[in-house]
């Protein structure tokens, strides 16, 4: 398959919307203010928002959202759904509990990253699911965002069904969070502070790519191309719910991406829709399980801004509407054996 990369500004990639449910913004809030957090609370929805992010300029906020929507698809795979049994909730945690990514957070830095992370984060857990627990590794997001020059510009945005099918073509090496010494190439850029006080640097303005550096770290063996590992193919996952649930169900978690409003980054709790606030770009996720809370139904969500923000890093989404466009840019793949 074949990608083309437009050189646009950054800005425009970064804010390109899908279409989904839009509620007019509040015209009096200001970002992430506690006003717009009571007009969230006030407003009965199903979910919850809190202050997630203190003294962060929205700008911060944007450059996180890096996934570029509506880009080059995948061939879709279809799942026969006759006959297949789906429960009324799923949680992989706790249906492969051998598989120690499936519970892991991570951080994306000042980068706008999230299209490799929420590709690496799956691949980590299906490498894990298809062994049957015998194989657990962290997928190194430093290889994919560094090297992978046909998935779009790095920190700046990026085509998460690209990194897909770089796994498939190029393959991956492992490497895990920031100064974890975990794998052939861990994540080189910091974590910073989200809250006032902590003991992470400040968040800033985005971050440069790093270089692709086809080498392992000091002391680790094997080398990088002994350490790649591939995927058998990867594909586009069809937008109906039922295609995504079978999907989970069978071969675990998978990439998706959505708009982000200006109400998401307040998230706490519940399960998040649209209430208030205009675009601040496309985000991609790591999409796990779903579930029912107080009759709405959703999605189970990984997000990479460290286990701060929202749900200890985790998040719920509603499902069956195509919440943001949640639903309608699921990619996944399949590993090599």
């Amino acid at each position: 398959m074949q990608f083309f990369i437009f050189r646009m500004h950054p800005f425009f990639l970064l804010c390109v919307a899908v279409t989904g449910s839009i509620a007019w913004a509040h015209p009096h809030l200001s970002h992430f203010s506690s006003e717009m957090i009571n007009h969230i609370n006030k407003a009965n929805t199903t979910w919850t928002a809190g202050q997630n992010f203190y003294n962060v300029d929205i700008s911060y906020v944007k450059g996180l959202c890096g996934t570029i929507l509506k880009g080059p698809k995948l061939p879709e795979v279809v799942h026969n759904i006759e006959g297949i049994n789906l429960p009324d909730s799923f949680d992989p945690r706790q249906q492969w509990p051998n598989c120690p990514t499936l519970q892991q957070i991570r951080d994306q830095g000042s980068c706008g990253s999230c299209w490799a992370f929420g590709a690496v984060e799956a691949i980590s857990d299906r490498l894990c699911i298809q062994s049957d627990g015998k194989v657990s590794l962290e997928i190194s997001a430093e290889d994919l965002l560094t090297c992978c020059d046909e998935c779009g510009m790095g920190c700046f945005g990026g085509f998460p069904s690209a990194a897909w099918e770089f796994w498939t073509k190029s393959g991956l090496v492992t490497g895990g969070l920031y100064d974890s010494k975990v794998g052939c190439r861990p994540y080189s850029l910091a974590p910073c502070e989200h809250h006032v006080n902590g003991t992470r640097p400040p968040c800033q303005g985005e971050t440069e790519t790093p270089k692709c550096l086809q080498q392992c770290a000091d002391g680790y063996s094997p080398s990088y191309p002994k350490d790649k590992h591939f995927g058998q193919r990867s594909y586009s996952v069809p937008s109906a719910q039922e295609q995504i649930m079978t999907e989970l169900y069978k071969y675990g978690p998978v990439e998706a991406a959505f708009t982000v409003f200006e109400d998401f980054p307040l998230y706490k709790s519940g399960v998040y829709q649209h209430v208030t606030g205009g675009v601040l770009g496309g985000h991609a996720i790591k999409l796990l399980g779903w579930g029912e809370e107080n009759g709405t139904p959703y999605w189970l969500a990984a997000n990479s801004w460290n286990n701060d923000w929202g749900d200890k890093g985790f998040f719920k989404i509603r499902r069956g509407n195509d919440e943001c466009g949640i639903e309608s840019e699921v990619v996944a793949g399949i590993p090599l054996n």
